[in-house]
Formats: structure tokens, sequence, C-alpha cells
């Protein structure tokens, strides 16, 4: 009995299309990027560091054995670095069984059902089995708790691809126990070899187009150092340049333009997870960016994080914040732009509210900075936290109670209006802390600057000294 052409259940796995043809965008062919998936060590573009020779990673794909043993990895690197590429290839290791589970559906029991699995192939067949788990970061605890025995006793060799910082997605003992290998988005070079292999190999599209050279840096450009996306674009943009055909056109190879690849791929996916620590990444660099006041930087995160989807309000906090701690006095005004800027956009909300959170890292981020304000009272805790500073001066304490005149609450206390400057000679401060309190410093730059010498004046007439200068 033989199988008919277009029933061949192994074509999908090699790739290749059931009936033959070599038309590079056959309806019934996998996706161009699992395709290409690199089939051997040779084949796999970028983590030259984690796959470099006698890398454990490297050992546990070869399949050494030794005193060593064969380690659990956990992978972790943005989307499109080869994740599960590397999974598939530690499996290819001679005697090895690969489990695949997806943590999106999977649970403990699948969990428990891939352990009995193991131990019966271990047992009866010497085999060892390797469980690759993709997103891992989406289990909880609980299930994460059930791989630990499987893990420790070596009965699997795990290999779980996150996306997400395992510090704060994965359980300690489960880290512990095994090698973190962390993958890099690929470079430019790299992903022209991902290109390159894709439009020439017979996997690939076999030769059936050409990608102009602006076509292929726009490619590179919007794929982010994801091999997935870039393949994905570019399959995409081969079937607007393959309808762009004249009808009964053969003209091979068929040529794709920058203009058909915009067609394709609108704009470059952002890569942001507003639930892992890119949201804190993101948010560190935006407010760095305004302390630093490079203002186009702070505008690009801004609209990354917009672009992501992440919370107005939660932008609008940041900026708050920032505005006192690092444009304190040096700019009052920037608190009052970023506390308008917070209730405006809880009342507007997107998208208008794009265009007064820009306001805000604008004026955040031209502003003159200080953080004089901020240190003050981070000394002034401090010495707190120390135990020092102690009773209040008596002049200064409550006097409208029955008794504070019989204790002496209150006498002696100067009323500041009644002063000639406005300011007098008075003890204000505690008395061990009366001549080493010294936590406000004035920097010379915006309004601050004027504090500065006004700072010196009141303080000589309050205490009889002017500030000890900058720290």
């Amino acid at each position: 009995m033989t199988t008919p052409p277009d029933d061949d259940l192994f074509a999908a796995s090699r790739g290749e299309p059931a009936d033959g043809s070599a038309d590079g965008l056959d309806a019934h062919r996998p996706p161009l990027a699992v395709r290409m998936r690199p089939a051997s060590l040779e084949e796999v573009r970028g983590q030259r560091d984690v796959l470099r020779q006698g890398s454990p990673l490297r050992r546990l794909i070869e399949g050494h054995g030794g005193a060593a043993g064969p380690l659990s990895a956990i992978l972790w690197g943005p989307p499109g670095t080869g994740k599960t590429t590397l999974a598939h290839l530690v499996a290819q290791a001679a005697g090895r069984r690969f489990v695949e589970l997806s943590a999106v559906t999977a649970g403990v029991k699948d969990v428990r059902r891939v352990m009995d699995e193991a131990a019966r192939e271990r047992d009866l067949y010497g085999r060892q089995t390797v469980l690759f788990l993709d997103e891992i970061h989406r289990f909880t605890k609980a299930q994460q708790d059930a791989l630990l025995p499987g893990v420790e006793n070596r009965l699997v060799v795990l290999v779980a691809a996150t996306t997400e910082n395992p510090s704060f997605s994965i359980i300690a003992p489960l880290l512990s126990r095994s090698m973190l290998v962390t993958l890099t988005s690929l470079d430019d070079d790299d992903l022209d070899e991902v290109l390159t292999s894709a439009l020439n190999e017979k996997r690939g599209l076999a030769g059936e187009f050409t990608l102009d050279d602006e076509a292929r840096a726009h490619v590179i450009r919007i794929s982010g150092g994801d091999a997935r996306r870039a393949l994905t674009a570019l399959e995409a943009a081969a079937g607007v340049a393959l309808d762009a055909q004249p009808p009964g056109g053969e003209d091979r190879p068929v040529t794709i333009t920058l203009a058909q690849v915009e067609q394709a791929v609108a704009h470059a996916a952002v890569r942001y997870d507003r639930a892992g620590d890119q949201h804190y990444d993101v948010a560190s660099a935006l407010i760095k960016s305004m302390r630093g006041s490079d203002v186009d930087a702070a505008l690009h995160y801004l609209a990354l994080m917009l672009e992501a989807g992440e919370d107005p309000r939660f932008i609008a906090r940041r900026i708050v914040i920032a505005a006192s701690e690092d444009v304190g006095m040096a700019d009052p005004t920037a608190l009052q732009t970023a506390v308008a800027a917070m209730h405006a956009v809880a009342q507007i909300g997107m998208p208008e509210a794009r265009i007064i959170l820009a306001q805000a890292v604008v004026h955040n981020s031209i502003a003159p900075k200080s953080n004089a304000s901020y240190a003050a009272i981070n000394a002034a805790i401090a010495d707190v936290r120390a135990g020092r500073g102690g009773p209040v001066p008596a002049h200064l304490r409550g006097s409208g109670y029955a008794g504070a005149d019989r204790l002496g609450h209150g006498k002696g206390y100067r009323y500041t209006h009644d002063e000639p400057d406005g300011v007098g000679p008075q003890q204000f401060l505690p008395d061990d802390l009366l001549h080493d309190a010294d936590y406000y410093h004035p920097t010379g730059r915006g309004w601050e600057e004027r504090l500065a010498t006004r700072w010196a004046a009141v303080r000589t007439i309050i205490r009889g000294e002017g500030p000890r200068g900058n720290r």
C-alpha cells in the first residue's frame, strides 16, 4: 500500500510541502520561523558567550557525561533569541526522550504525569527525559514546587524558558538547582544571516525571493533583535510582493521592496512586559533620562510605556516623584506641573493624556536639577534613627493647655513676625543637634541659587553661624 503524496504526515515536520511544490509560501507548510529553526549548534545565530566551547549549556546540548552529569537549565531572554531552539537541541543528545509542556495550559497533574513517565523510561529503558517547560514564569509557586523532586534527583533534565527576570518569577529552590542561562537579543549581523538563510535555503523561501537593501535594513531595524519577528516580517512581505506580481507573471526571483515590507508590517511590536522586570527597567530609564536632562531619551521611554499600554497614572506618579527628588527647589514649578499632570491624566485618560504627560516630562527634563531637599531629609532621618535629638526645647513646646505655664512651656519664645527682619536668634534644634545638624545644602543651580544666599544669612541670624558648605 502506498501513501498518496497529499497525505504525507511527515512533510510538515520536514518543512516540505506535501504536494512537492517548491513555492516557499505554500499554505500547508509551517510558518517560516518554524521551518528555519536551527537543527544543529552550527546553525544557531548569536549567543556566542553561552554556547562557547566547554560552557555548561554546550555540554548539555552535546550530551557529555562524566562525573558532573547534565544540569537543568533556565533560559532567560527576550523573545526570538533561541530559547525553544536550544531546548530542542538539548533533546537531540543520544538516548534522551523529549517532553514539551507550556505553562499556559499545563498544571501540577501534567508535571506529575511527566515525572511518572520519566521514572518508567529510566527504569525500563535507561533513557533520560528532557522536560521543556515554556513560559515557566506563568507557573504558580505550587506548580513550580512540583518540579523540585524530579529536578533534584535528576529524574528529568528541566529546560525552562522565560522572558521575565527569574529572580522575580521563579522560586529560589528551583533556581538553586538549575543553571541560569541569560540569552541576549541578536545583533544586526546575526539577523542579516538569518534573513539570508531564509531567503536561500530550500526549507525557507528557496531562492524564490530577493530582498532590497533598504527593505532588509528595515526588517532588521523593526525586529529589535528578535529572529522570529524578522522571519515573520519577511514571510509577510513575501506574500505582499507575490500578490503585487502582474497576472501570469513568472518572474523569479520576486523582489521584495521597502514599501512592501512597510505594507506587511505596520510598525514594530513594542517589547515590553507590564507585569515583569521590563516594567521597572523602562520606568527607571525614564526617570534617569529626565534626571540627566535628555529630553529626547525621556520622551522615547514615555512613548514606549504608552505604546505598550502602561497605565498613564503610574507614569504620572513617577514624574511627580522625580519632580521633587531630582528637580526640587532648583525649579519648584516642576512639581506643580507634575502634580497638575497627575490630576489631569486621571480625569482625561488616553489618548489625550499623552500630551499632558509629555509636557510634564519635558519640564522635568529641561529644569535645573537639585536633590538637596531629598538629601536633607535622608540625613535628618539618619540622625533620628541613630537616636540623636533630645527633648524639644521648652520655649517651643505647646502652651495652650492647663499646667503648661507651670512647666515653663513656651516661656521665652520669640514670635518671628515681631522681629525686624522676620527672623531672629533663637534655638530650634534639640540641644545635642544644635551645633551638628547640617542637612540642607542648596545648590548653585536655578532658583536654588538664591536660596543658598538666603539660607546663609538666615542661619547666621538664628544660630550665629552660616552653612558649612557643600558636602
